[in-house]
């Protein structure tokens, strides 16, 4: 009988036992889990705060270069039948596949920043943005659009080379003292984009 009642003893602290390990092995797996979602959402804010973080120059940057992008790609729109030059009609179509998603996506910075965002159509405001690096006057894309044939070809060529010099200038302003990794990113593409461009216009000018 005593043998029996010792059996039974043991087999209960057995389960007890059993019991106690499965309750711990719970608890620490709760706790790894909860440590594993609170890691996550730091590293989640964290890169929110990095994707956010911005300064003065970038928000200049953007409002600048916006309207800046919105006159190059209408310049680009005129050369459809006034053009003559089969690399100026290629130039122009490269301007605005590449300008164009560009001040999307500056416009958006601006929208996630809580700044403004330039509202410059196309033929109206330019006496606004005219003292800016590179921007031409009302009077200047008035004579670019009567312009045809080898005229505008030249003439096109001309206030796009001081265009993107002024976009070169802006940009690389950005790359020196703009915060956000995008902005200064896009800054840096504006530059090589731009720089390659210049030189090729100069060529097609007879410059180089």
């Amino acid at each position: 009988m005593r043998t029996t009642r010792t059996l039974i003893r043991r087999a209960c602290l057995a389960a007890v036992a059993v019991s106690a390990a499965l309750t711990l092995t719970a608890c620490g797996g709760d706790s790894d889990d909860s440590a594993s979602a609170k890691t996550s959402a730091s590293a989640n804010a964290s890169a929110k705060t990095s994707a956010d973080a911005h300064n003065d120059q970038d928000v200049s940057f953007a409002q600048g270069m916006i309207p800046h992008h919105q006159q190059a790609v209408e310049m680009a729109g005129m050369v459809d039948g006034r053009a003559s030059s089969a690399e100026v009609k290629d130039l122009a179509a490269r301007i605005e596949k590449a300008q164009g998603p560009e001040i999307e996506t500056m416009t958006g910075w601006l929208r996630t920043w809580g700044e403004q965002v330039p509202e410059t159509m196309p033929g109206m405001g330019h006496s606004a943005h005219s003292g800016m690096a590179g921007m031409m006057t009302g009077a200047d894309m008035e004579k670019l659009k009567k312009a045809s044939g080898k005229d505008f070809d030249t003439m096109f060529l001309t206030m796009m080379v001081e265009h993107h010099e002024g976009a070169v200038e802006m940009a690389t302003t950005e790359k020196a003292k703009g915060e956000s990794p995008a902005a200064t990113a896009m800054a840096g593409d504006i530059v090589i984009a731009q720089n390659a461009e210049i030189s090729e216009m100069k060529k097609l000018l007879g410059e180089n």
